[in-house]
């Protein structure tokens, strides 16, 4: 787990090394700021058509070999990009290619690398591994945005992409020495067993390919769909995401408009965010059993914050509530994560984070378009205040009518009740 761990900080930092990168790519290639926005769709669209196929390979193939193969994969795309821009070869339409063959490999990558890590720890373990795992995320993403500078303006750009090249390489090597707990592993390729014939005169489709079925991509939404806390953990999930927690759009309107600060102001903001996130990784690492009511909790105190903070008259008020803004989103995603990942049974998973990858796919698609006209309509302020308020009121809304929906077990007694030694009426066949 260790090596995991280290091998995950590289990979992220590169990662954000390229993304920060390729943003400043495009807007060189183009100048054009819509051009930057549309490369990030392209990389983000295999997601929304693809992730459930991906999440179908994960449960279908050995989960090492599945990893080890999608981050040589993607290494290969970060080193050839990195030529093209040491020759001069790379225009708008390649640079959208290669993006959307990033996206395509990440739908099979992303689930893979996320069950990998938590088969290498004991099933109790599972929450810290998963909070381990969102720490390790926000240090390389600070590590990684700090050396995307320092690398281009020494080395270039091209040299930015081989170096995320070589963290894809670098997991990829150290994937073949990892040791899975043989609990998780032998759970993750196990089973589940043949349903009964009930048809007579129709032959079992379940023979030697038999188990192929449960490993359709169908199974798994149907799996999703008829689990309510996965639902209600999507719809929380969706609702934060869309009006709570792009903070990178409403904090930079509100800091750069209503507050007079300016770009160094903004960085101090996003400084505090990614601090938040650090402390809520290592507070939600120490959770156990977290549920949806907890998520759900952890979002409404975090949208009730995001409301106050929509007042702030200050620079100054707005970093004190930024930071515990922070620290909760992160123990809510830990949280989250930790449901969506142990919910399921091991055969399931990996087609369940391909749900939830079409599903994130499609917020991410939806949500800033969605948040620019709110914001249009009301404002910076009014945005953080109003969202923060649809936040509250739904998942509020929702815990009501769980509540309601929850009926208390009726004994009902009989009046004379059954006499010792004589047997008790059976229903007929």
């Amino acid at each position: 787990m260790r090596w995991w761990s280290v091998a995950n900080f590289v990979s992220n930092a590169g990662t954000w090394m390229q993304l920060t990168v390729q943003n400043l790519l495009v807007l060189q290639i183009t100048g054009s700021a819509a051009a930057t926005g549309l490369s990030m769709s392209v990389q983000a669209a295999p997601g929304l058509l693809m992730s459930l196929a991906g999440g179908a390979a994960v449960d279908r193939w050995p989960r090492k070999v599945t990893a080890a193969v999608s981050q040589a994969l993607l290494g290969a795309v970060a080193f050839l990009t990195a030529v093209l821009v040491a020759v001069d070869q790379l225009n708008l339409g390649v640079l959208m290619a290669l993006a959307a063959v990033t996206g395509l490999i990440a739908t099979v990558d992303g689930p893979a690398c996320s069950l990998l890590g938590n088969d290498l720890v004991r099933t109790e373990d599972v929450p810290s591994a998963i909070g381990v795992g969102s720490l390790v995320h926000n240090a390389g993403r600070l590590a990684g945005a700090a050396l995307a500078g320092i690398t281009v303006g020494f080395l270039g750009t091209a040299a930015a992409y081989a170096a995320n090249g070589f963290s894809f390489l670098f997991v990829a090597c150290v994937i073949p020495f990892l040791r899975p707990v043989h609990k998780a592993v032998r759970g993750a390729r196990t089973t589940p067993p043949a349903a009964p014939r009930t048809t007579l005169g129709k032959d079992d489709s379940r023979d030697e390919g038999g188990a192929d079925q449960d490993m359709t991509v169908r199974q798994g939404v149907v799996y999703f769909m008829r689990r309510p806390r996965l639902v209600a953990l999507a719809g929380i999930t969706g609702l934060s995401a869309v009006f709570g927690r792009n903070y990178g759009l409403t904090l930079a309107v509100l800091v750069t408009g209503p507050l007079a600060g300016g770009a160094g102001a903004f960085g101090t903001v996003s400084t505090v965010l990614a601090v938040g996130g650090i402390v809520g990784a290592v507070l939600g690492a120490r959770l156990r059993k977290p549920s949806v009511r907890l998520v759900g909790t952890l979002a409404a105190a975090g949208a009730l914050l995001q409301v106050v903070a929509g007042f702030s008259p200050s620079l100054a008020v707005l970093l004190v509530l930024v930071l515990p803004m922070a620290v909760v989103e992160s123990i809510s995603d830990t949280a989250g994560t930790t449901v969506l990942q142990t919910d399921p049974p091991a055969h399931m998973r990996g087609r369940v984070l391909g749900v939830w990858g079409t599903i994130r796919t499609s917020w991410g698609l939806a949500g800033p378009p969605a948040l620019g006209l709110l914001m249009e309509l009301a404002g910076a302020r009014g945005a953080l205040v109003s969202g923060g308020l649809i936040i509250v009121g739904a998942i509020g809304a929702g815990f009501v009518l769980r509540r309601r929906r929850t009926t208390a077990t009726v004994i009902v007694r009989t009046e004379q009740p059954v006499l010792a030694g004589q047997p008790s009426l059976s229903t007929a066949a």
